[in-house]
């Protein structure tokens, strides 16, 4: 494998401790020539789903051949697997927890190698601290040019979970709900435009949207399009449905949060709630 000079960081260690630098001091005392480039170290803390969104959303914008140190991981230390993932374009090295589970529904055949083999472990290994100890090293030695074979033994029966679907409950009325709120405030659902083909046309159907105690009944080209402090639809860049106000907070013009429960209502479905 030649060599990799392009490693992406994406974790929930957050900005305020030493543990992503200890990391990336580990990767350049391996490999100095390396570049690292942070999709974010702030994904919420233990939460799988928020992991395997970000990484899911950036990496295919990435340069063939780019390794993907992924490390969101409440069960470090635990009987959980590190693994080494490639799609043929691109390398995952995170912990087999699911945290991936939306590169292998947009990456079929990808291949998982359970990694297994200790003298590229940082020594002696820390029980709590996996992140630095073993993937960030395995990756330092990717990015030399080490063969994924050298790592492991293939697996099929890596973990993944399926990303949260919104559900019809009649022709008239779809629930989904919330599953990331931006540092915008920007409430992001589970429901996308092939979810809801009457949203993507041109001429609209009257229609709403029922969040906490709202009820939205305007969609938007763009976020600058709303009126300040009006709260509205718009189809954001991650591709899903978001409740959104111009410049504002909609969880705070809501009352919503991740979790919140979002129903689209269209004529016919009177006194259905989210």
């Amino acid at each position: 494998m030649p060599a990799n000079h392009l490693i992406t960081f994406t974790t929930d260690f957050g900005l305020t401790e030493h543990y992503v630098g200890a990391m990336k001091g580990v990767i350049y005392g391996i490999n100095p020539a390396v570049q690292i480039v942070d999709i974010c170290n702030s994904v919420h803390s233990y939460d799988l789903l928020d992991g395997a969104l970000t990484i899911a959303q950036a990496y295919s914008y990435f340069p063939a051949g780019t390794l993907h140190l992924v490390v969101v991981d409440p069960g470090v230390g635990s009987s959980r697997r590190p693994i080494l993932v490639s799609t043929g374009k691109h390398i995952f090295v995170a912990p087999d927890n699911g945290v991936l589970s939306l590169v292998f529904e947009r990456e079929p055949g990808a291949r998982a190698i359970h990694i297994t083999s200790e003298h590229y472990f940082l020594h002696p290994v820390s029980n709590t601290f996996h992140g630095r100890d073993i993937f960030a090293a395995v990756a330092g030695y990717l990015s030399k040019g080490v063969e994924p074979d050298k790592f492991g033994e293939t697996i099929t029966d890596f973990v993944r979970f399926a990303a949260p679907k919104p559900k019809p409950v009649n022709e008239h009325l779809l629930k989904g709900f919330v599953i990331k709120v931006d540092k915008f405030g920007n409430l992001i659902t589970n429901i996308t435009a092939a979810d809801l083909p009457q949203l993507s046309v041109a001429t609209l159907p009257p229609f709403k949207i029922l969040i906490a105690k709202s009820e939205i009944t305007k969609l938007k080209n763009a976020y600058a399009h709303g009126a300040p402090g009006e709260v509205f639809a718009v189809w954001g860049s991650m591709g899903f449905l978001e409740i959104a106000t111009n410049r504002g907070s909609a969880q705070a013009a809501v009352g919503a949060d991740k979790g919140s429960e979002v129903g689209v209502a269209f004529e016919g479905s009177a006194g259905a709630g989210a």
